[in-house]
């Protein structure tokens, strides 16, 4: 009888944040949008960015800069908003997450992941899947649910009611 090897390739989207690498499951994109107009929402919370219209709808922006504890920077022409479908308690919620800029679409062997560095109790790291290997450089894998914690979701959906 012949063993079947299964083999787990999961496509994922990588952006930048500075020289950093980050990748997040195609599954959680919607789309990939340039950097347009965000309205500053008044008594936001650092890490909001503002709410943009997208096709008539409000979204709310947030720096993944900023939630990442990294400091701010101007826009650039390589600035893009990923639109992410993100779980809430079961639900989908609809967020523009601002990076540095997109990469590339990636396949990736989960048997090629290493696990996510131990930083001790002090740091979270929860939200990192695995580092993935791409020539010199590690590209940080993340489980998108848990990179916003359930308090700040909460608050980007209130604020998205109130505009």
């Amino acid at each position: 009888m012949e063993s079947a090897i299964t083999t787990q390739i999961s496509s994922f989207l990588s952006f930048g944040l500075g020289k950093e690498i980050f990748a997040v499951n195609v599954s959680k994109v919607l789309e990939i949008l340039e950097i347009t107009q965000i309205t500053k929402v008044p008594n936001s919370p650092d890490y909001m960015r503002g709410v943009i219209n997208l096709r008539g709808s409000v979204l709310p922006v947030v720096s993944t800069r900023a939630i990442f504890g990294l400091p701010e920077i101007e826009d650039t022409v390589d600035t893009c908003i990923i639109v992410l479908d993100i779980e809430l308690n079961g639900e989908l919620l609809k967020i523009g997450t601002l990076v540095d800029s997109v990469k590339e679409v990636l396949d990736i062997n989960q048997e090629e992941m290493e696990p996510a560095p131990s930083l001790g109790k002090k740091f979270r790291s929860d939200f990192i899947l695995g580092m993935w290997k791409q020539e010199e450089e590690f590209i940080m894998v993340l489980d998108i649910d848990k990179v916003f914690s359930a308090d700040e979701l909460i608050g980007v959906e209130e604020l998205k009611e109130t505009v």
